[in-house]
């Protein structure tokens, strides 16, 4: 695939509509993304660090290149078209093929009702791929356990203000653009909000190859304590009888905010793989600070301390515990 062409054609498609939208309504376009850059260490004998969202991260150690996106969306009448271009590690761990990290088309049939088709972000977990949109820089193992994405169509129902419905029908979520679905591997996926909480559903197969029978349950959503103070919850349970896979876990987000240019964060975590050959567990404690330079420009500092009687902490298969710092500087446009 040549993504320079990709890039080139969709930023003379941007020159272009930005013109016209000056000269007559053709419609809104809007450009954003974001890019980032970290450095990385331990206080182990070997490279690694849990988290860090790259393909190996085994090897992340110094410094390192993170994600860097571009989202080009434009909307007219009641239809509008979402490009999102990641580029880097953290992109080529996450997107589904090659440089798009999403692609859809949707359609508002009403004020409450929404049509999407495409690749879209999961609507699994409290973490997404995208950095900016993160407290911590590294993430859970919780989202680190997937799914990262969808493809295929969903629909939502916004019944007020607070009250949410989303339906939805996607290949199985392991699925790329490089991989055959003989199989027919596929999933239903469900949602329901309420005034920030959301409890999702995913039933059906994983890849082309795994059971039908996979179940998702998870719970994503926070409460304000006070004008400074969020807690915010994730929760998730996954399991096949059939492939006797699967796992269950939970991840606290504490969140204090000091001023408009720091707050203070606490990630504790557990997490457990489950099979027939046994369950093995992992806990980790994230303490993380951001600071904003500029309305742009923010630092994220996680120390991370992972631990495992099981010999399952990411990129440290040999080791109980690890403890990693990492510091990284994201700019969103």
């Amino acid at each position: 695939m040549n993504y320079e062409k990709i890039i080139l054609t969709l930023l003379v498609a941007s020159s272009f509509l930005a013109t016209a939208q000056e000269t007559e309504d053709t419609g809104t376009f809007t450009l954003s993304g974001t890019v980032d850059v970290y450095g990385t260490t331990n206080f182990t004998n070997a490279p690694g660090t849990p988290g860090i969202l790259i393909a190996n991260p085994e090897n992340a150690n110094a410094f390192g290149l993170g994600f860097a996106n571009t989202v080009f969306a434009y909307e007219k009448g009641k239809a509008g078209v979402v490009a999102d271009l990641a580029f880097g590690p953290r992109a080529d761990d996450a997107n589904l093929a090659g440089a798009i990290n999403q692609l859809y088309a949707y359609y508002n049939v009403s004020d409450k009702v929404t049509l999407t088709a495409g690749q879209f972000n999961t609507f699994l977990g409290y973490e997404v791929i995208n950095p900016s949109a993160n407290f911590n820089y590294t993430v859970s193992y919780l989202f680190n356990a997937g799914p990262f994405s969808h493809t295929g169509i969903k629909m939502n129902y916004a019944a007020s203000e607070d009250l949410s419905f989303m339906l939805a029908l996607t290949n199985a979520h392991a699925l790329s653009s490089a991989d055959g679905n003989a199989a027919d591997a596929t999933q239903f996926g469900a949602q329901i909000g309420y005034k920030g909480q959301y409890l999702n559903f995913i039933s059906g197969a994983i890849d082309d190859a795994s059971a039908k029978d996979y179940i998702f349950l998870d719970y994503t959503g926070g409460f304000d304590l006070s004008d400074s103070f969020y807690v915010g919850l994730n929760a998730a349970y996954v399991n096949s009888n059939n492939d006797d896979a699967g796992y269950y876990g939970a991840a606290l987000y504490l969140q204090n905010k000091f001023s408009d240019k720091f707050s203070l964060g606490l990630r504790p975590e557990i997490f457990t793989a489950t099979s027939g050959a046994g369950d093995s567990s992992v806990t980790a404690f994230t303490v993380t600070s951001n600071v904003n330079l500029t309305s742009n420009l923010k630092f994220i500092t996680d120390l991370r301390f992972d631990n495992s009687d099981d010999y399952i902490i990411e990129a440290f298969p040999t080791e109980k515990s690890v403890t990693a710092l990492t510091i990284a500087a994201v700019y969103s446009f």
